[in-house]
């Protein structure tokens, strides 16, 4: 984008502090965020949302390093169960919905065994829960291969949902300025 998108203007507030909101007001247990060492904006951003950031030694190269900590951190502080799981997504979804959030986690509910997505006219968007026993194999996948290559190791099920929200991040100018003036 050229500047750091999550402390940009959104509606009242920051784009982070506009999704770290939604998080919170979600059935989640816990909010983790992974912040690179340098970025003290989005640190200081995140406490201010009551939300302290995980923040690595030296700056993740890519996503899945960042989950990868991310997911180390949560076994370490909150020990989770093979019952548990973990939702993932960017946190450039300013209009992620804490409806669609609940909802999968009510259907992951009826079957924990395997990955949901949520998909928007067939498209697959965020987030995505995973059961809490694939945690560990981020840390084993190739250097070829991104988290999402998880979906094609394990079960999934999709979940439709009317909500284009799952699809909608800020990966350039023009998408802030179109889903900023929607």
């Amino acid at each position: 984008m050229g500047w750091p998108k999550l402390t940009m203007p959104w509606r009242d507030s920051t784009v982070i502090e506009h999704v770290l909101s939604a998080w919170k007001a979600s059935r989640v247990c816990h909010v983790i965020i992974v912040v690179r060492p340098d970025d003290r904006e989005l640190a200081d951003a995140c406490r201010q949302c009551g939300i302290e950031p995980v923040i690595p030694v030296n700056s993740p190269a890519e996503m899945k390093i960042s989950v990868a900590i991310g997911l180390d951190h949560i076994q370490q502080i909150y020990a989770p169960s093979k019952k548990d799981a973990w939702l993932l997504a960017p946190a450039d979804l300013p209009e992620l919905n804490l409806s669609v959030i609940d909802r999968l986690l009510d259907e992951h509910e009826s079957d924990a065994t395997s990955i949901l997505v949520p998909t928007y006219e067939g498209r697959r968007g965020h987030p995505v829960i995973f059961p809490w026993r694939i945690a560990r194999e981020v840390q084993s996948l190739r250097q070829d291969e991104g988290v999402n290559a998880l979906l094609s190791k394990h079960p999934v099920r999709k979940m439709e949902v009317s909500d284009a929200s799952i699809l909608e991040d800020l990966n350039t100018p023009e998408d802030y300025m179109r889903l900023r003036d929607a």
